[in-house]
């Protein structure tokens, strides 16, 4: 019973605050629009650090690959790019050299 009280409170906040937001129909301040600028590639980040330790002995491959995808994002400003980059960069250090 816990378990569903929780699901229902937080799909009554989640979508609660949209039709908020929805609702008012105001321009958003300069400050909120940057601010949002931002949320895509903080979510990104949050969900690939934890994996960064990596198994079978990745962990720096890994490091360096993620370094090659941060330095694309800042470059470029294209998160799109920034994944495909980091992932030819893995896949690329991945190759065993004789």
């Amino acid at each position: 019973m816990t378990f569903w009280l929780t699901v229902a409170g937080m799909v009554a906040v989640t979508f609660g605050s949209r039709l908020a937001g929805l609702s008012l129909r105001a321009p958003l301040p300069p400050f909120w629009l940057r601010f949002l600028h931002f949320v895509p590639i903080a979510v990104f980040a949050a969900l690939v650090t934890p994996s960064l330790a990596g198994g079978r002995g990745e962990g720096e491959i890994r490091v360096v690959a993620a370094g090659i995808a941060a330095l694309a994002a800042w470059r470029f400003k294209n998160l799109g790019l920034a994944i495909g980059a980091g992932l030819v960069a893995f896949w690329l250090l991945r190759i065993p050299f004789p």
